[in-house]
């Protein structure tokens, strides 16, 4: 399974972006996929996950209500959408996928997924 993001870039304090994550090739394996970042020197950490038996949401603390992964996505593509922007949320963002079906105490570990993809920069700065 290849995995390609998309969407980050420079965004001001308050504002929006939306994250893209399209899977390719033996996605009919993939039972939940989720979003992490990481900043330098710094663990990778969870942010939002999905598991598509149920349509199952995860979202970290510190971006509940703030971000989300819409209804809306297309076959083989979670998107993140992030509002609310803020200078901490800046990060290399990655998007994973999982042969598992998540739950609430495995969805947030990066050792539950299998794949990953490249990372897209997101920067929260005015």
């Amino acid at each position: 399974v290849q995995l390609q993001a998309s969407g980050g870039g420079l965004v001001q304090p308050g504002g929006s972006l939306r994250l893209s994550c399209t899977a390719s090739g033996g996605t009919f394996s993939v039972n939940s996929m989720g979003w992490f970042r990481q900043t330098p020197g710094n663990a990778r950490e969870f942010v939002a996950g999905i598991r598509f038996s149920g349509s199952y949401r995860y979202y970290a603390n510190s971006v509940k209500g703030r971000f989300t992964i819409p209804r809306d996505s297309a076959e083989n593509t979670v998107t993140l959408q992030m509002n609310s922007l803020k200078p901490e949320d800046t990060a290399v963002y990655y998007c994973a996928a999982s042969r598992s079906r998540v739950i609430q105490s495995t969805v947030g570990l990066t050792t539950t997924y299998d794949f990953w993809g490249q990372g897209t920069q997101v920067t929260v700065s005015s």
